[in-house]
């Protein structure tokens, strides 16, 4: 639907002058028709749009602002966006993430929880959570960020939302593209991709290899992939997409050292990861998806996905001690219904979803260094299912409300099929556990105008324990843990939009939790073995914060120049109610204060520069709050030119200026009695990287 054009008095009265002689002459039947019609939107403006229509905190990443510097990892997809704390340790894919205290307690280089994450509305995550190897947004046009509860259109009920990477088509990346980075501590990313459009048939087909020696001893990390997709309108009514992606990825681990060596030795890596042979193997991880939309006369659409991932994965494959293999075979399946109808002259807009992640085959054989097992773990058909239903109905002018329900079945069948060890503990080798759950949402926008909305909403969210976590990879615990779903209430209220000069959004948001699911470390890690940690239901706690972004254009003229300064800001505030041991204690995991910003001059003819600050705020390290890493504050710069024609592009980007020693993130502990334990990871020291693209 075309958005009618409103024009100021001035411009108005201009337009009607130039028109009247077209009026006068219409009579004439030797002219044509003259139509004026705004500019069609781009695929992330189109997103950007949609978003918009949701009463909660949201934000798109366009890639091609991404592709201005660095792109090695799912922290530089993600800078700059509000609620999202992003760190790559190590310099290899396996960032920590954390949405609104979502996975916050999860070190760096396991599965992601607490997000779901999609490639094109298809999930990637499944029951046992998120794999890392496809995090590095490759071949991806734009990304959407939905927090809370917001992604209820995705099927995901998890307190940090979702996270969903729309893939790149033979529309939105026609021809050539060649691109090649290189630059600090043997970094090295090139790319390759070609995309175009036969008929009612497009196609886009990309490989990329990474490497990157790192910042710390130990740290080297390889990988490689390919990424494809082809879709066919069979008629205006009716198309499919298919889509592949391939990864084969290998790292060293240095792992989570002292904060001593971690401000004064950031370099070293932990004294026991190269001798517990700490890193991963994933020898060739596959994910295929196939999604189908019919659209009805009257514009209802019905939608039909379905996605299988394949990805098998080694953890510290050269450990004399114990190395352990997993196997994961998971199916996706999305079915959803959506249309458009007028209830007593108001907008109504309805949807409907069943989305369901299972494992077709799941485990884990945890060995010695001889490869002989020790214990083996099986998640076979455990699963995710959600049946959601919403509606958007305009009440009144510019006031809309969003009202939801989700029916959410979580399954978790886990059995021990093997240990070496007995099992001494009062709790079972065997669990089938198998529940329903009911999500509600509520919330309201209203929009001042088409660009400038407020809004508030009300949901539950429901967060069921990754598989692996009953019972992991660990041998010497030879038993299954009483996991049930994390529960959260969540209030929020705020404002986006653009105006003026300005163009940004504030969200404040407050969960009550019951049964947060949290990790900690059990056991730490040793010459000869990697730590070993473990997940818990926690007594009740609060999450709340602020998600500020904000996008100021100080400066422009008619030429197109520009002098803009892009900021986020984070405030994380998550704490105990009264729990029984630590009181209202701060958790751990994610620094209490974060703020990105940069400011950034664009010439007309191509060229840009800017300057950038990270800061953060001193991050707890355990439950007691006896130990904390410091707060930093990081400088970086840029420089760049694209050609006006788009055909090619270079830039240079600059990190961490002054080269300062710091904490990047930690890997939390139950209670370090304030003694420095290796649970912190040095960020990366001074660094500059080199892009280069050439478009055919």
């Amino acid at each position: 639907m075309m958005r009618a054009i409103q024009l100021p008095p001035l411009r108005l009265a201009v337009a009607t002058a130039l028109l009247a002689p077209a009026t006068v002459l219409a009579a004439d039947p030797t002219l044509g028709t003259v139509t004026v019609q705004a500019a069609k939107q781009t695929e992330v403006q189109q997103a950007a749009s949609a978003l918009a229509e949701v009463p909660g905190g949201t934000s798109v990443v366009d890639s091609e602002e991404v592709a201005k510097g660095r792109t090695a990892t799912l922290q530089d997809t993600l800078a700059y966006q509000p609620g999202v704390f992003v760190q790559s340790t190590g310099g290899n894919d396996a960032a920590k993430i954390s949405i609104r205290g979502s996975g916050a307690n999860t070190s760096p280089g396991y599965f992601r929880e607490g997000i779901k994450f999609l490639f094109d509305g298809l999930p990637l995550t499944g029951p046992g959570g998120t794999p890392y190897e496809f995090l590095n947004a490759s071949g991806v046009n734009y990304t959407e960020i939905l927090r809370g509860a917001n992604a209820f259109q995705y099927g995901a009920l998890t307190l940090g939302g979702a996270v969903n990477f729309v893939n790149h088509s033979g529309y939105s990346a026609p021809g050539l593209r060649v691109r090649a980075e290189a630059g600090s501590y043997h970094y090295q990313k090139q790319s390759i991709s070609y995309g175009g459009v036969e008929g009612d048939l497009d196609y886009y087909l990309q490989a990329d290899n990474y490497r990157n020696d790192g910042y710390r001893d130990y740290s080297l990390s390889k990988s490689s992939g390919i990424v494809a997709n082809a879709g066919y309108r069979f008629s205006p009514k009716l198309e499919t997409r298919l889509l592949l992606r391939y990864r084969d990825e290998t790292h060293n681990d240095p792992s989570a050292t002292t904060l001593d060596n971690a401000l004064h030795h950031p370099r070293r890596a932990s004294a026991t990861a190269e001798s517990s042979g700490a890193g991963a193997r994933r020898p060739g991880s596959i994910w295929v998806g196939s999604k189908t939309t019919y659209t009805f006369d009257d514009d209802a659409r019905l939608t039909f996905g379905l996605s299988y991932h394949d990805y098998r994965h080694t953890n510290s494959p050269r450990s004399p001690s114990n190395p352990s293999y997993w196997d994961w075979h998971d199916l996706g399946l999305l079915l959803g219904y959506d249309r458009v109808d007028y209830l007593f002259g108001h907008e109504s807009r309805s949807n409907i979803a069943f989305t369901s992640t299972q494992h077709l085959r799941g485990g884990v054989d945890s060995a010695n260094g001889n490869k002989t097992s020790l214990k083996q773990v099986n998640y076979k058909d455990s699963f995710d299912r959600v049946i959601a239903l919403g509606n958007d109905i305009n009440l009144v002018d510019n006031l809309w409300l969003t009202s939801g329900v989700s029916f959410i079945n979580v399954r978790r069948k886990v059995n021990i099929d093997y240990a070496v060890n007995p099992n001494t503990t009062p709790f079972p080798q065997h669990v089938d556990y198998d529940n329903w759950s009911v999500a509600p949402r509520i919330g309201l926008r209203y929009e001042f105008s088409p660009d400038l909305q407020v809004f508030t909403n009300f949901s539950r969210s429901i967060d069921p324990p990754a598989s692996w976590e009953y019972s992991g990879s660990g041998p010497t615990l030879p038993y299954i843990r009483p996991l049930v779903e994390q529960k959260a209430n969540t209030f929020e209220v705020g404002i986006k939009g653009s105006h003026g000069i300005f163009d940004g959004s504030l969200a404040l948001y407050r969960s009550w939790i019951h049964d947060e699911l949290l990790n900690v470390q059990l056991i730490p890690a040793t010459s000869t073995a990697a730590a070993v940690t473990g997940a818990f239901n926690a007594s009740p706690t609060i999450h709340q914060g602020v998600e500020a972004g904000l996008n100021t254009r100080l400066w422009d003229n008619p030429q197109g120049d520009l002098v803009r300064w892009r900021q986020s800001y984070t405030y994380n505030d998550f704490y105990y109610r009264h729990d029984d041991t630590f009181g209202d204690n701060q958790l751990p995991g994610v620094p209490k204060h974060i703020y990105q910003g940069e400011l950034q001059y664009q010439d007309h003819s191509g060229w840009y520069t800017g300057v950038n600050v990270q800061s953060a705020s001193r991050t707890a390290v355990d439950y007691a709050n006896s130990l904390y890493a410091p707060s930093y504050t990081i400088w970086g710069a840029n420089l760049g030119y694209e050609a006006p024609k788009g055909n090619w592009k270079v830039s240079l980007d600059l990190k961490n200026l002054a080269n300062k020693a710091y904490v990047t993130a930690v890997t939390p502990v139950y209670n370090a009695r304030g003694l420095d334990t290796a649970s912190f990871w040095p960020g990366d020291g001074i660094g500059a990287y080199v892009g280069v693209e050439v478009r055919y």
